[in-house]
Order: structure tokens, then sequence, then C-alpha cells
């Protein structure tokens, strides 16, 4: 499911708000572990993406 939420992310990644949605559907659809893979994935991609980092709050970073 983790590798679902990935792509389907890297996907959006070109419209922040877009992004952010999908996020917020990842947050409340995955399982404790996939969560925690998916909160440190998104802490390394929005470095390389600065324009996503309003999606940092959602996983409080």
């Amino acid at each position: 499911m983790f590798d679902f939420a990935k792509t389907i992310l890297e996907n959006v990644s070109f419209d922040p708000k877009l992004f952010y949605k999908e996020l917020q559907k990842a947050i409340q659809n995955l399982l404790p572990y996939d969560l925690e893979q998916l909160t440190d994935w998104v802490s390394g991609y929005v470095k390389e993406k600065p324009e996503l980092s309003d999606s940092l709050e959602l996983i409080k970073i």
C-alpha cells in the first residue's frame, strides 16, 4: 500500500494542492508501519521540491 501511495504522490507532485490532498488520503488509509515509511519518504521528497513544503504539516515535521 505504501508503494501505491508513493506512486500517486509522485504523479501529482506537479500541483502542491493536489499533493496535499492525496497525502491526506494516504495518511488516513495506511497502516502504522506504512505511515512511518511514508513520513520518511515525504520528508526527503519535499526537500527536493520545496513548493510542496506545506504538506509537511500533515506529517507533523
